[in-house]
């Protein structure tokens, strides 16, 4: 009863939040644009999936996705499971963790499909889709592995921010002009549906597993390395890409 009661009041939490979404698009396309809309039954039952859809996630994150990334962290932190006295470097099982979960969720993630297939078709299969999204999971799978190493040593997160965007300016100098757009907004989409619930969690776990953490000041920061990183491995890629094509035009 209590989850059909959770179920019922997000429900209801999330008919108000896409309201708002509904009247203004309804608002500029029968007041501004003045037209009719037409197919009004697939239209609502659509609305009526998005509702029920996003209602349904909601739950599980709390039910599910949450507990689960705590639970992972401070399993991976507790003193029974660390091979040594706590040092930075006994903590490799939660990097690898954190590395995986990157990764794993990133290729699942919906908005960079749907970015990857659109990146292709735009440029004539010049852009592989599982090369971008493969790309853009490493990137996440870096950062959150350095976002956990952070949290544990204690460091302040600003330095490792601006110095990843200092390795982003200098790269976006030398990268092909094509893929700059994309890289940035490939650190966009990362943080999304699926991914930002897990990265928050483990990062949130993580912070009050270790002593001397805070989860406000600590917990929190994975998903800004979740959206750094990706930008420079996809620049990676194209360089990369290009050094090989040229590399081979030369032996021809």
């Amino acid at each position: 009863m209590d989850w059909l009661t959770a179920l019922w009041q997000t429900l209801v939490d999330t008919l108000g939040d896409v309201v708002p979404i509904v009247a203004v698009l309804f608002g500029f396309q029968l007041g501004v644009l003045r037209q009719r809309i037409s197919q009004w039954r697939p239209l609502l039952l659509g609305l009526g999936c998005v509702i029920l859809g996003l209602a349904l996630f909601l739950v599980g994150l709390e039910q599910a996705l949450f507990p689960l990334g705590e639970l992972m962290a401070a399993q991976l932190t507790a003193p029974e499971f660390l091979p040594g006295n706590g040092a930075w470097w006994h903590y490799y099982w939660v990097y690898l963790f954190a590395f995986a979960v990157g990764f794993a969720t990133t290729i699942a993630e919906p908005s960079l499909i749907a970015v990857a297939m659109k990146a292709s078709e735009v440029s004539g299969n010049a852009i592989h889709p599982w090369g971008l999204r493969i790309a853009v999971a490493l990137g996440v799978a870096l950062g959150i592995a350095l976002g956990s190493y952070r949290i544990v040593v204690g460091d302040p997160l600003h330095w490792y921010i601006l110095g990843g965007y200092l390795v982003v300016v200098v790269q976006t100098r030398f990268a092909p002009q094509m893929i700059i757009p994309l890289a940035y907004d490939s650190g966009g989409v990362t943080t999304s549906t699926v991914t930002v619930p897990l990265v928050a969690a483990l990062g949130l776990g993580l912070a009050s597993a270790i002593p001397g953490r805070s989860p406000l000041l600590d917990g929190f920061g994975l998903i800004a390395f979740a959206s750094l990183f990706p930008i420079i491995t996809v620049m990676g890629y194209a360089q990369l890409t290009l050094w090989l094509h040229q590399r081979n035009q030369r032996t021809r």
